[in-house]
């Protein structure tokens, strides 16, 4: 059964920094493009950023570009999403999900797994 664990929020300053990490459970992430959302409070969930499985690919939302990063580690079967220069509306429940696919649509994984978990909520307030 494929399950992904979100790890690594916390609350943090304006123009800080904070690395999520997402850790594959029962299966191997190295087949799956894996992809990094938020759901904001009163809105939906959106995606933000993608990675290939190989690693050598990836995208990002407009409103993320230049501040996050996303990597993976197959032989640790986990995927990061580096962020820095953080800003208020930042603040979200940040989710990770595999597509069923290797490759990225964009910033997307291609045919998402509903195999969404509880997700790691990130504060940016000072």
């Amino acid at each position: 059964q494929l399950q992904l664990v979100e790890s690594g929020g916390g609350l943090v300053q304006p123009g800080g920094s904070l690395r999520l990490s997402c850790a594959a459970s029962g299966f191997a992430l190295r087949a799956y493009a894996i992809g990094w959302f938020r759901q904001a409070p009163g809105k939906e969930r959106e995606g933000i950023s993608c990675i290939s499985s190989s690693g050598g690919s990836t995208g990002y939302a407009d409103s993320v570009k230049g501040r996050f990063t996303i990597s993976r580690d197959n032989a640790k079967n986990t995927v990061y999403l580096q962020m820095n220069s953080l800003k208020p509306e930042d603040t979200a429940i940040y989710y990770c999900a595999a597509g069923s696919l290797a490759a990225c649509s964009g910033y997307m994984p291609r045919d998402v797994i509903p195999a969404w978990g509880q997700g790691t909520l990130v504060t940016v307030s000072s």
